[in-house]
């Protein structure tokens, strides 16, 4: 195993398509629900205990070799938006382009062969950690991370936040991510034995409906 690649998987700059998108921070922005750093934190912390802990037990259990068309089907049935949908599968369409570029895989090729509109994005997250030789616990190291960095990253050019302060607010946050990451090995790791019910199903209803909200605007600077 290399921990180096996992530096590679968590940038910003990697080619995932992940930059284009705010998590829902544009929508909320828009509503006044994100108007300064605090508000932020907030609504990064939300997120992170909702959608992101979801998404770390997702990607976590495809690293551990869960079978990624039931995960696929799990992740579906977490996500009420027909938008959020949307955009997981071309978020995992994106990653599948660039992972094999990165690290050929056989599971990667299959994986883009049984959904060729694409996975879920977090399901091919995890396939992409294990391609990568990195564990499950990567994998929802990687998840977790981008559930809130992709919020703060849209925010800075949203409102015109100071950069320092959108990174403080990820500083802030770590502990409580150490902690959703556990929350999501436990549950991705037993999987395997136990199936996908035991995957996390937390909510956020003011995701999906400004995120369905947000699909219908005629001019967005970010395309989620």
């Amino acid at each position: 195993m290399t921990r180096a690649a996992l530096l590679v998987l968590a940038d910003g700059r990697f080619p995932a398509g992940g930059h284009a998108h705010s998590g829902g921070a544009e929508e909320a922005v828009k509503a006044g629900r994100i108007t300064d750093a605090a508000s932020l934190e907030a609504f990064c912390r939300g997120r992170l205990h909702t959608a992101g802990l979801v998404s770390a037990a997702l990607a976590c259990a495809a690293a551990a070799g869960a079978d990624p068309a039931e995960l696929d089907a799990a992740a579906d049935a977490r996500t009420p938006s027909p938008a959020l949908r949307l955009t997981a599968r071309k978020l995992g369409r994106q990653l599948v382009r660039a992972a094999r570029a990165a690290w050929p895989s056989t599971e990667l090729s299959a994986l883009a062969e049984r959904f060729p509109k694409g996975a879920h994005q977090p399901v091919v997250l995890g396939l992409t950690a294990r391609a990568a030789g990195l564990g499950p616990q990567d994998a929802a190291y990687c998840a977790a991370y981008e559930s809130v960095s992709g919020p703060a990253t849209a925010v800075v050019r949203l409102l015109g936040l100071d950069p320092f302060r959108a990174t403080a607010v990820l500083a802030r946050l770590a502990p409580e991510l150490d902690r959703v990451v556990d929350r999501a090995v436990s549950a991705g790791t037993a999987v395997t034995a136990r199936g996908v019910d035991v995957l996390p199903a937390a909510s956020a209803p003011l995701l999906e409906i400004g995120a369905q909200a947000h699909a219908a605007w005629p001019v967005r600077l970010f395309a989620s």
